[in-house]
Order: structure tokens, then C-alpha cells, then sequence
């Protein structure tokens, strides 16, 4: 009997050691995880700071048509005229490197036949007034000089009794904050 009853005792220490060896092997994998999941956050943030550092401090969807950038700032109110004519073309262009896709069109007026930018294509798409060939408009912008040629940065078009404002009469594009609306 006595020998059973150390027996049982020797299994029991056994056992328990045996759970507590688990026990610890789990706290181990447990500390493990939980490092490679700390490691691999700080590489993922580096990595995506690296990246947003590359690509200069724009706005999310702004595609670098915010008034900080380049082609934002070419906007001037000293240089705002109102033109009248008729649309040849609506295009989409890239007016810098590193821009997403704009919508441009080509407006023969009495005197001339103007490039008229208007704005991102994700705004433009987004607006219930559509400006399409052979429209009769009139366009108030900023004239500037766009690749050494005369080209206007739309402020408001009116098309008939429809009326597109893109900027402020500052200059400061719709777009900017323009889901806050």
C-alpha cells in the first residue's frame, strides 16, 4: 500500500511538473509572438514614413492638387479675366509629374482659342454640372503661361443657367475639404 501511495504521490509531482513545463513553454511562444508583432509594427511604421516622406506632404486623394503644391500656387487673383466661347474640347490632362489626371478644355473665344484647366478629375467627376464640346461658356480664372503658352485656371464656368465654382475668389480650390461640406 505504501508503495502505491508513493506511486501516486511520484505521479502527481509528475504531472504538475509537467503542466508547469507548459505552462512556461506557452508564456515563452506567448512573449515570442507578441515581440515579433512589436518588431514587425515599428518596420511597417518606418516603412510607410519613409514612404510618405518620398512623396512630399499632400493630403490623402489629393493627387497634388492641393493650393501648397506647384501648380496650386500658379493661381493668381491679380491675373483674373472672364472669357466667353465655345468649347472645342474636353480632355484630361497630368499638368505636372507626380499630379493625378485633370480635366482641361480648349475654348475658342473671338480673339483666340484658350486652354482652360479646371480642376482633379475625382472632383470633376463628382460635379452635376457637365461641361462638354459645343458648349457656349464663360469662364473667370487666373491667366498664366502653361507650358510658354497663354492658358487660364478656372475660378467658376457658367454653361447656360448651370454654374461651376471651383475656387474662392482667393484662388482656394473647392476640392480642398470639400467632403467636410
Amino acid at each position: 500500500m505504501e508503495g502505491r501511495k508513493f506511486m501516486n504521490h511520484y505521479l502527481e509531482i509528475g504531472v504538475g511538473l509537467e503542466q508547469s513545463q507548459k505552462r512556461e513553454e506557452r508564456r515563452t511562444n506567448m512573449r515570442r509572438a507578441v515581440t515579433l508583432l512589436v518588431i514587425l509594427s515599428v518596420v511597417s511604421l518606418l516603412v510607410a514614413t519613409e514612404t510618405f516622406a518620398q512623396r512630399g506632404m499632400r493630403w490623402r486623394g489629393s493627387g497634388g492638387w492641393a493650393t501648397e503644391g506647384r501648380y496650386g500656387r500658379m493661381y493668381d487673383p491679380k491675373t483674373v479675366e472672364t472669357i466667353s466661347g465655345e468649347v472645342v474640347s474636353v480632355d484630361k490632362i497630368t499638368p505636372m509629374k507626380g499630379m493625378s489626371y485633370g480635366v482641361h478644355l480648349m475654348v475658342k473665344t473671338d480673339k483666340e482659342t484658350v486652354s482652360v484647366h479646371l480642376g482633379p478629375g475625382w472632383y470633376m467627376e463628382k460635379q452635376d454640372v457637365k461641361i462638354e464640346p459645343k458648349d457656349k461658356v464663360e469662364v473667370t480664372g487666373s491667366r498664366i503661361t502653361f507650358g510658354g503658352k497663354p492658358a487660364i485656371i478656372a475660378a467658376e464656368i457658367k454653361k447656360g443657367e448651370g454654374v461651376l465654382k471651383l475656387r474662392d475668389e482667393n484662388g482656394l480650390p473647392a476640392w480642398c475639404g470639400w467632403r467636410r461640406r
